[in-house]
């Protein structure tokens, strides 16, 4: 059996907007960082709630069309894929509220350092999950493999950001603290890098029926020529 059209605009329909929710919390949980807005931070944690809820609706819609309708083959993959990337963006979600809760700390300390790799890191990610999400709308393969490359740029400004943080703390011990939950921060950042990573992949699995979790950068350029 195949599920009905209407049945899947609407269960895409949800995880747009679950996504949306995503890329704000992201962008906002930083910038409650950025522009020292506690406030801001509270929201980003209070707005979690809704998130949980699109995460928790996706899911049991996914289970009852399955149980349904019975699906095979593309249709069975992309409603295994969209329950996969509820979860995906709903750990995303979490690592933006981690951002905020952190943020409320530094907040009422003085500012250690301009915030330059951060801002760039989240921009970044947000644009990964975005892109992920248009992959698996759009069934788009080649998409989907252009995020996967873009883990490697999170993964180097994360390490950029750790280096400068241990010289800082280095030179002066009285700046561990703050140094260190900025760390963190550059660590929830390239985890949802490595959350948005997690989605492509299974788009690729929904558009291609193949598994690609730890193939070569080269295993992946013939990939996209498919």
């Amino acid at each position: 059996m195949t599920v009905r059209k209407e049945d899947f605009a609407k269960l895409r329909e949800d995880l747009l907007t679950m996504a949306q929710l995503v890329q704000t919390a992201i962008k906002e949980s930083v910038r409650s960082l950025v522009e020292r807005n506690s406030d801001l931070a509270r929201a980003v944690i209070e707005g979690d709630r809704l998130i949980n809820t699109y995460d928790v609706k996706i899911d049991e819609e996914c289970i009852r069309l399955i149980a349904l309708s019975q699906p095979m083959g593309r249709d069975l993959r992309a409603l295994t894929t969209a329950m996969k990337i509820t979860t995906d963006l709903e750990r995303i979600a979490d690592n933006a509220v981690n951002i905020a809760e952190r943020a409320l700390e530094l907040n009422e300390e003085p500012q250690l350092k301009p915030y330059i790799d951060i801002p760039k890191m989240s921009e970044i990610s947000q644009g990964m999950v975005k892109n992920a999400i248009d992959a698996f709308l759009n069934e788009d393969k080649n998409l989907a493999i252009e995020v996967i490359k873009q883990d490697d740029e999170i993964d180097d400004l994360n390490e950029a950001v750790l280096l400068e943080l241990t010289f800082i703390m280095t030179q002066d011990p009285a700046t561990v603290s703050r140094a260190m939950k900025i760390s963190y921060i550059s660590k929830y950042l390239e985890r949802i890098g490595d959350h948005a990573t997690n989605i492509a992949e299974m788009v690729v699995y929904m558009v291609k029926g193949r598994m690609i979790r730890h193939m070569l950068p080269e295993q992946l350029e013939e990939l996209e020529q498919e």
